[in-house]
């Protein structure tokens, strides 16, 4: 669709747990078996965005400095308009770019999110998520969490997922370089020096959140609101908490109705002492995410030609933070005979 048709309706690509995400329109069977790691049905994904420019757009225009340039000024000119009028154009795209992933990459990470092919081609300049098929959401807290199958030596890990952001966005601005300054000098200088924004940005989307997310005021310093998050996390990985029902029951503990869990207990006593505001953390933590086994089952089921299970499961991640009676399987980790969990492109 034009531009004029499509933007303004960007704001709605999001995810239910308002994370900004390309959309999918339409699933069409074309009847015919695709080969992946098995033969799977065949079917066409259509898919709404802003824009399906990425990272690897420029990488590729950067072979001819005339598409190159085009592709900049349609990129500032359909995303980042305020970038016109910059001192230089090109580096004001790189930083806001940057920016737009800092915050998405801060988002992944505070509901437990991981990607699981995060290449060039992979990175939106929206700052959209997109081509996530690998991808899974952790369970039990850990930094190391992988899942696809193509993912040998943990490059993708939920831990590394903001130094592979910050990877991509170097190879973004390897690509810009030629439009930075006529000395390539002073264009690696313009890049570096306007490569801290990711890091800043990260760190703030990362604490304002987490803040949230634990339902502290404002006015709780960073002095005192990191050593708690780092010690919360290091508990969570110690004892190989389940990330997404820790924060709903540490809502609960809020308000008085759940006890800590007993590892927790010094802690948390330091954590109330903090004022922690229960509807906050509801409004941040959500109850229902797509759970591993519940898509694999999901899947299955699919596959077979019964969509019942998949109008359930998505009954129950499309209002993630509104408990609902008769959902409770939803809201629960995977049994423990369900085994380590593995995903594929086609998954």
């Amino acid at each position: 669709p034009p531009r004029s048709t499509l933007f303004p309706y960007t704001t709605l690509f999001r995810s239910a747990l308002g994370v900004p995400t390309t959309r999918s329109l339409a699933v069409v069977s074309t009847g015919q078996p695709v080969q992946r790691e098995t033969p799977l049905p065949g079917a066409v994904l259509t898919r709404v965005a802003s824009s399906h420019l990425r990272v690897g757009s420029f990488q590729f225009a950067a072979h001819n400095l005339d598409l190159l340039r085009r592709l900049a000024d349609h990129a500032i000119a359909r995303h980042y308009p305020a970038a016109a009028e910059a001192a230089v154009p090109y580096l004001a795209l790189f930083e806001a770019v940057a920016a737009a992933q800092a915050s998405l990459l801060a988002q992944w990470m505070l509901i437990g999110f991981v990607h699981g092919v995060m290449n060039t081609d992979n990175m939106t300049i929206s700052g959209e998520t997109i081509d996530y098929g690998p991808c899974a959401f952790m369970e039990a807290y850990d930094p190391d969490t992988v899942f696809s199958s193509i993912d040998f030596w943990g490059r993708y890990a939920y831990g590394n997922q903001p130094a592979i952001a910050g990877w991509n966005l170097a190879r973004f601005a390897e690509a810009l370089l030629p439009l930075l300054a006529d000395n390539i000098e002073e264009a690696i200088a313009l890049a570096e020096g306007s490569f801290g924004v990711f890091r800043t940005q990260y760190d703030a989307a990362w604490t304002s959140g987490m803040r949230t997310k634990l339902g502290l005021p404002a006015d709780v310093d960073t002095k005192v609101l990191t050593p708690l998050v780092d010690e919360l996390l290091n508990l969570l990985q110690a004892g190989k908490v389940d990330y997404t029902s820790f924060f709903r029951r540490l809502g609960q503990t809020a308000r008085g109705v759940a006890e800590p869990l007993a590892a927790f207990d010094e802690w948390t006593s330091r954590w109330q002492a903090l004022g922690p505001d229960a509807d906050l953390m509801d409004r941040a933590n959500p109850i229902y995410i797509p759970r591993n086994h519940l898509v694999e089952e999901a899947l299955t089921a699919a596959t077979a030609g019964d969509l019942e299970p998949l109008r359930q499961l998505l009954t129950a991640v499309t209002a993630p933070y509104d408990e609902r009676p008769g959902r409770e399987r939803y809201a629960s980790p995977a049994p423990d005979d369900f085994g380590a969990y593995q995903t594929f492109c086609g998954t």
